[in-house]
């Protein structure tokens, strides 16, 4: 049987530093970039959080996310993805960019996430392949292992027919929508001390 060629199309930056830039992308097996109508939903959803914000993208994928979120001035983000090629390719990408403050791990992200943080980060993105129960699982890793700055902005991007991702009692959802066979959902992490600090004042109020 032939190799497959895996170079394909391109992922557009929306907006910012890199606005209209076009990068080069794998076309791999679960690789599905986020389409640019979610992606301009969503920065909108982010446009006064994302500047200066450290970022994790947990399955990075075409990195459109974190590319994005970069080009926005984001300070730092950290892509893990697994398959190889994607990886370097977004390696390559960052290079073109001349982007120094990214970093690509390439290796499985429920291993990298269960090894924990000691750096928090404020926006996250969890964007995994679907039908595999992938975000269901990394909502627990990044809840159990302390990589969610207090108020941290956490982006889920799932199958449509998946109708609840049983987040902790503590991330807060601010934002839901529908397009074809994807749901996307915008949560706000809040630490357990600030949440009841939050509700002793708005009883006191």
């Amino acid at each position: 049987m032939a190799k497959k060629n895996t170079s394909s199309g391109q992922v557009r930056i929306i907006s910012g530093q890199w606005r209209s830039r076009k990068l080069p992308i794998h076309d791999l097996e679960g690789l599905r970039p986020t389409t640019d109508r979610v992606r301009e939903t969503l920065f909108n959803w982010l446009a006064t959080d994302i500047r200066g914000a450290r970022v994790l993208d947990c399955f990075a994928g075409s990195g459109a996310l974190c590319l994005e979120a970069l080009s926005r001035y984001a300070s730092f983000a950290k892509m893990i993805e697994l398959q190889k090629n994607a990886a370097n390719q977004l390696k390559q990408n960052l290079a073109t960019l001349q982007c120094h403050n990214a970093e690509v791990i390439n290796a499985d992200s429920l291993q990298v996430l269960a090894q924990g943080s000691t750096e928090g980060f404020d926006v996250v993105f969890i964007d995994p392949p679907f039908r595999k129960a992938l975000a269901i699982k990394t909502i627990e890793l990044l809840a159990a292992h302390h990589w969610l700055n207090n108020h941290a902005l956490i982006y889920v991007e799932t199958e449509s027919e998946l109708t609840t991702c049983n987040v902790p009692a503590n991330w807060i959802p601010l934002k839901e929508k529908f397009a074809g066979q994807v749901c996307y959902r915008l949560y706000q992490y809040q630490q357990a001390g600030s949440l009841n600090a939050e509700a002793n004042e708005s009883v006191q109020d």
